[in-house]
């Protein structure tokens, strides 16, 4: 009953929010020269002021949860990317960065949406942030996966490691992202879509590096990325003791 309730739920949200539609193009300056990558203005300026409940936000991720998991984990085909154990300011600029219209993402739009004001968005990010990252997670797997590991390592290492860091464990207070554990279609299609200006609320920096690489540089790059591993942060993997389990961390 829980579940057709949710669904129910789910599909009216959608339902209204898509007859709204999210913020136009342009609408926060994207498009000129007003623009900024990362200004420190409205909500998500506030959001990252406040400090999140876990507890709150458990409640408020539920509708998350839909697509992204309960546990965080996306889905490993990369249609919903790996949320757990992200870094909560990267979280709160991308929820907000939605929710204005300064990131296209149609299928989130609406649950974005759904949240109220910036304590929420806060509470929802501390939340996600709490998660273990899983250890299953989508990796590349074509025959010559042991060539793009290889590849894709020289390439992190020469350039992405600065700011991703050596275990991809990003930088919270530079709103650089985790990407260990992230499924490897997820980051294949997300460097396609920044290098190619697709993603429009792309960190300039990042442009700047990824323009240059072309598909199948992208390909060992994401291959790479996806084999990353933070120690400490993982999901205890089934059949092992550890302080590590499905669900919050002690962070």
């Amino acid at each position: 009953m829980k579940q057709l309730i949710m669904a129910a739920s789910l599909a009216m949200i959608a339902a209204g929010a898509a007859q709204a539609g999210p913020p136009p193009p342009g609408a926060q300056g994207i498009e000129d020269k007003t623009y900024q990558w990362n200004a420190e203005t409205g909500e998500k300026a506030e959001a990252l002021q406040l400090k999140g409940d876990k507890k709150r936000g458990a409640e408020g991720y539920e509708l998350c949860g839909a697509c992204h998991l309960p546990s965080g984990a996306g889905r490993p085909d990369g249609t919903f990317p790996q949320l757990a154990g992200q870094h909560a300011t990267v979280l709160i600029k991308q929820m907000a960065d939605i929710r204005a219209g300064v990131r296209d993402n149609p299928a989130m739009y609406p649950f974005a949406a759904t949240l109220t004001d910036p304590q929420e968005l806060a509470d929802v990010a501390s939340h996600i942030e709490s998660l273990c990252i899983p250890v299953d997670h989508g990796r590349y797997e074509g025959p010559d996966a042991a060539v793009q590991l290889a590849t894709g390592k020289a390439l992190y290492e020469k350039e992405c490691q600065d700011c991703h860091g050596p275990n991809g464990q990003g930088v919270k207070e530079k709103f650089y992202p985790v990407i260990a554990g992230q499924h490897y279609k997820y980051l294949l299609r997300q460097m396609t879509e920044i290098r190619d200006g697709r993603r429009r609320n792309a960190n300039p920096d990042m442009v700047r590096i990824i323009k240059k690489y072309d598909d199948k540089q992208l390909v060992a790059i994401s291959a790479y990325q996806s084999s990353l591993v933070m120690p400490g942060n993982m999901c205890t993997p089934k059949g092992e003791s550890g302080p590590r389990k499905f669900g919050p961390s002690d962070k």
